[in-house]
């Protein structure tokens, strides 16, 4: 086989302009065979599925989203792979950064996670141990509690403290005044006594029943959500992870994705198209609502209280913020890997994680440190089947 004939067949869907431009560039150079290159907004199915492509590169921007709709029955076709990226994002890239995301494409499109540049190591050495995680208990084994037992008792003595046999004063109670006093209870017996007649019947309680009390709209409480963490080569993850999940799952999701152009609200319209659940953008101030995703923009954070979950303003790891035992955490291709050890310690704590296989993961830093801290691995859509089994 040639090397033309290994270079793997692409179409690339974007508007005439630069970014096209680049985009056929890095096609080029990450080693893919462009096999169709057109304007969605111009391009019907039956020309894009007739060209054949195993990948197809999207270059998004407002007047494109729109016609991606006619294109859904080829797009989401099985074993297709689609990339999607921002259209003026693409226009401005240059240089190292250019040439960091060709790196990344090559590795997307053949499949394999070298997203270094040539002649450098690979930086993480995973050594994978059998087991579970170090327990809590294990983790503080050279830290004894006796230690601390035996500080409180020295210092004990100097506490204050109510001895036996001291006897605190009561309080006096005031006697009544001479001008209540009375030689007759007359006035303190019942009506029907002092006119003379028979006390009247008792109510009848042979039908009362005790009833248990419960308190008001607990049902509408959020007590823990699904937080979805991805990066590079994330979108696509997410899309599948969300498009399988079913209308009757009950937990809300939160997807935090770092998009280098901040263009939330296009990632909001895109999961939409594939959600059977409702999506929003997550606001500072409201409260997290059962069975809806929310795309969580940089900065957004998010506490739980008695009323149950609410978003707030702040950069602090949400991991910690969540409820262990009623939520999760799903890692995605291009997660950052330093939020994996708050992961897989809300594992510790009884919460759900789990990662994406290896197999099509774009960026898979993250889920190998998953892998190693003993995470089970599986497909977006497998992973959906999961939180449905244990939250539909």
């Amino acid at each position: 086989m040639s090397v033309a004939d290994a270079r793997k067949p692409v179409a690339l869907l974007a508007r005439a302009g630069a970014a096209r431009d680049r985009l056929r560039e890095a096609l080029d150079a990450a080693g893919a065979q462009v096999v169709l290159e057109e304007d969605p907004t111009v391009l019907d199915a039956g020309t894009l599925a007739a060209a054949g492509p195993q990948a197809v590169l999207v270059a998004l921007e407002p007047a494109v989203e729109d016609a991606l709709v006619a294109l859904e029955p080829v797009l989401e076709s099985p074993g297709l792979l689609v990339v999607f990226d921002e259209a003026d994002l693409a226009a401005r890239r240059d240089g190292w950064e250019a040439q960091r995301w060709i790196r990344h494409l090559a590795a997307k499109l053949h499949g394999h996670d070298d997203v270094l540049p040539p002649g450098r190591e690979q930086d993480l050495v995973i050594d994978l141990q059998p087991g579970a995680p170090a327990t809590p208990a294990q983790l503080h084994a050279e830290d004894p509690f006796d230690t601390h037992l035996a500080e409180a008792a020295a210092r004990a003595e100097a506490l204050p403290e109510d001895r036996p046999g001291e006897n605190l004063p009561e309080p006096a109670i005031a006697a009544p005044s001479p001008l209540a006093w009375s030689l007759s209870d007359d006035a303190a017996a019942p009506a029907f006594e002092r006119a003379g007649r028979e006390p009247p019947p008792l109510p009848d309680f042979s039908r009362l029943e005790l009833v248990a009390l419960e308190p008001e709209g607990t049902d509408d409480i959020v007590k823990g959500a699904v937080l979805v963490i991805a990066g590079i080569g994330g979108p696509d993850a997410v899309r599948k992870l969300i498009g399988a999940l079913p209308a009757g799952f009950t937990r809300p999701l939160l997807v935090q994705l770092k998009l280098d152009g901040g263009r939330y609200d296009n990632l909001v319209k895109q999961l939409a198209r594939v959600s059977a659940l409702p999506v929003a953008m997550a606001m500072p101030g409201d409260a997290v609502s059962a069975a809806t995703v929310y795309v969580l923009p940089q900065a957004v954070g998010i506490e739980a209280s008695d009323e149950g979950l609410a978003f707030t303003d702040g950069d602090s790891e949400l991991v910690a913020s969540l409820p262990p035992a009623e939520s999760a955490v799903i890692v995605l291709s291009g997660a950052d890997p330093a939020r994996i050890d708050a992961v897989l310690a809300l594992a510790t704590r009884g919460g759900h994680v789990a990662g994406q296989s290896l197999e099509g993961c774009y960026d898979a830093s993250a889920v190998k440190l998953m892998a190693a801290g003993g995470a089970e691995l599986g497909a977006p859509a497998q992973l959906a089947e999961q939180l449905a089994a244990r939250w539909s």
